[in-house]
């Protein structure tokens, strides 16, 4: 309070008291140093530079504001609303803080007046006055602290221009309204763009379109895209409402579409390959074993059905039997070899072992 009574004292005696009252009204004190406030509220159409040739503008000052916003808003919110989650404090938080919110509150706090421009930008809502709002609180906080940010937010905006409870809870973002219905009832859902043009003043204007189920929706331009998506959006939100017949085309629209992708496929074909030329061991013809000659006059007995008894095959003689086991062509025989071999005396095996040794 006291730096307020001596800043308006110096008033009068001031070079820009102008545009210093005008910022009293808007912030609740007066600048101290009012070259920032200047900055802030200079845009960069109408190129003026240093005189070191460099551009000055509000740019660099509408960065440090937007940090310094979100971080004063952050905390009013969190403050604000004890126990909710981060989602909904993050929602709230975005809503008091775009670019359509402050653009309003400069617009209703007279900063869009004391904007220094070629005239161009401000023909239309291209937030040349959200942008010059954030580079006026950069400009407090160089000027006077976070504190002085802080209580211009809490006294001079969210208590007097903005009912914060009322924000929260207001959905306003029209195209996650029209994703979600969408999304709900499986409606195909998409935004075409129809066109780029420019205003009387160059500016841009881009045009687009909401298309469901093939069927055009309402259309909507704006200077960004965001916006005209936006105006699209409640356009054909408005239209799903109030008349019957869009609705109606639309789910027909969807019914046909489905019931083409519920008819029956054909078989794919098979990609396997026969192998019935390769011959497997099932697919041989049995082999006829051979008898063979039974050498030890075994009988062999043909297995009869009711295994009453058991009848010989065929038997063999005792000359086949002999004939069959001895071989007259063996490289030696074996009737040498007696029971009771004679014993040998001592001279006898020494006189063999020499005979062997010497070759006698």
């Amino acid at each position: 309070m006291l730096n307020n009574f001596i800043d308006r004292i110096k008033l009068p005696f001031r070079k820009d008291k102008e545009l210093c009252s005008s910022l009293y009204d808007i912030l609740g004190f007066y600048p101290h140093d009012i070259k920032l406030y200047k900055q802030a509220l200079m845009h960069k159409s109408i190129m003026h530079r240093n005189s070191k040739g460099k551009p000055v503008n509000n740019e660099r000052l509408e960065f440090l504001g937007d940090a310094i916003l979100d971080a004063i808003v952050g905390d009013i919110v969190y403050q604000h609303f004890p126990g909710k989650r981060e989602g909904f404090l993050t929602n709230t938080r975005s809503k008091l803080v775009q670019r359509d919110t402050l653009n309003k509150l400069a617009q209703e706090m007279g900063i869009t007046q004391l904007i220094l421009s070629n005239g161009h930008s401000s023909s239309h809502n291209s937030y040349v006055g959200g942008n010059a709002f954030e580079a006026l609180v950069g400009a407090v906080y160089l000027d006077r602290g976070y504190n002085a940010c802080m209580n211009f937010m809490q006294n001079r905006i969210l208590a007097k221009m903005i009912n914060i409870d009322k924000v929260a809870y207001k959905e306003v973002n029209f195209k996650s309204k029209l994703i979600e219905w969408s999304q709900k009832n499986r409606v195909k859902l998409s935004f075409e763009m129809t066109g780029q043009d420019k205003d009387k003043n160059g500016s841009p204007i881009f045009s687009y379109k909401v298309v469901i189920e093939n069927i055009d929706g309402a259309e909507g331009k704006g200077y960004s895209k965001k916006e005209s998506q936006q105006i699209a959006s409640k356009g054909t939100l408005d239209k799903l409402r109030k008349e019957p017949q869009y609705i109606d085309a639309v789910f027909t629209a969807k019914a046909n579409r489905t019931k083409m992708e519920e008819e029956p496929v054909e078989n794919v074909p098979s990609t396997d390959i026969k192998d019935d030329f390769i011959i497997t061991k099932e697919s041989e013809e049995p082999v006829i074993e051979e008898k063979h000659i039974n050498v030890f006059r075994e009988k062999v007995y043909d297995d009869i059905p009711n295994r009453k008894r058991r009848v010989p095959m065929y038997t063999l003689g005792e000359e086949q039997v002999q004939n069959s086991v001895s071989d007259d062509n063996d490289e030696f025989s074996l009737n040498d070899i007696s029971v009771n071999p004679k014993e040998k005396t001592k001279e006898e095996i020494i006189t063999e072992a020499e005979n062997a040794a010497f070759g006698n």
